[in-house]
């Protein structure tokens, strides 16, 4: 018995990056639970949470991917959602109260006339029903015990706000490709506000978030057959699984590569800072990562020719 209970405790150095397709009422933890059971990594940790009334793109960062972890969630995403006109609720998504109704239903010219008004660097205050803090308590508990919460507009982007379909005269889909921050459910109750009506979020769906998108998507269905299909739990000795995983170096697209010779990866391993050489060598100031024999070492800044590594990487 303590033999099983200890081999059900190991765990393995599984590095890389999985793209989840997370599934309708699953919340993000609760989805890394079933990849911590599939995977039994050393480390895990996800870029960006997800409701559980969304869908979509939920990165999960293994062993030394969760150093790269910024890199993607201050990337760009791309949400996919159908507002419903006419109601209003305490959550902005069909999770909450009713607080308010209207009769109005906007035209197709009307909510193309008022789409320019949400691109660009705009001020939105984020739902009452959300993460962010408030004197050290998250707003969502806040509000959940009946309490006012007021929380202060702040400048967010958006890249890309669009219609994609009039479903009927109820429900409108949009795609927006929007920064860090952004809640999507204030655009659509912002929306229906400037439309002179109230809307609310009844689906979304998470298509991209930095360099991860729908192709790169994963189910955790095909996930546990693929599990299921070898005997043994090491996720490193079932190659299908493995294949599953996108390199580490994947969320640092916004970065330059160098590769650097076999004595200079070893400094930098180090935690020394290293001349780049070569013509085509970085001056700097600028972040990169460097590379040798194919293998990603570590990222950092380069400042007068000279690379200091931020954080080194063991692969």
């Amino acid at each position: 018995m303590a033999r099983q209970q200890q081999r059900r405790r190991k765990r393995y150095p599984v590095n890389g990056w999985l793209v989840l397709d997370k599934p309708l009422k699953l919340t993000s933890n609760d989805a890394l639970g079933q990849l911590k059971r599939i995977f039994h990594p050393e480390k895990v940790g996800h870029a960006g949470t997800l409701d559980p009334l969304a869908s979509g793109c939920l990165p999960i960062a293994f062993g030394e991917a969760t150093k790269t972890v910024p890199y993607v969630m201050d990337g760009h995403k791309v949400y996919r959602f159908e507002v419903t006109w006419g109601t209003q609720t305490n959550t902005d998504d069909a999770e909450g109260e009713v607080i308010a109704s209207s009769d109005a239903r906007p035209s197709e010219a009307e909510i193309l006339a008022v789409l320019p008004e949400f691109e660009g660097t705009i001020m939105q205050r984020p739902p009452a029903f959300s993460a962010i803090k408030i004197d050290g308590n998250r707003a969502y508990d806040l509000a959940r015990e009946g309490e006012e919460v007021e929380i202060p507009e702040r400048p967010i982007e958006v890249h890309r706000l669009c219609l994609v379909e009039i479903r009927d005269e109820q429900r409108a889909v949009f795609e927006a490709e929007c920064g860090k921050g952004t809640y999507v459910r204030a655009l659509a109750r912002d929306l229906g506000a400037r439309l002179g009506t109230c809307g609310y979020v009844t689906d979304l769906r998470r298509l991209l978030v930095g360099p991860f998108g729908e192709a790169d998507m994963v189910t955790l269905e095909d996930l546990q057959e693929i599990s299921a299909d070898v005997e043994s739990e090491d996720p490193l000795e079932n190659g299908e699984l493995m294949d599953c995983l996108l390199p580490v170096e994947t969320a640092l697209y916004q970065l330059g590569n160098v590769v650097i010779t076999g004595d200079a990866a070893s400094r930098v391993q180090r935690g020394n800072p290293v001349i780049l050489r070569g013509a085509d060598a970085p001056i700097g100031p600028e972040e990169i990562y460097v590379t040798h024999a194919g293998k990603l070492i570590a990222f950092g800044e380069v400042s007068k020719g000279k690379f200091q590594p931020k954080r080194v990487f063991k692969l």
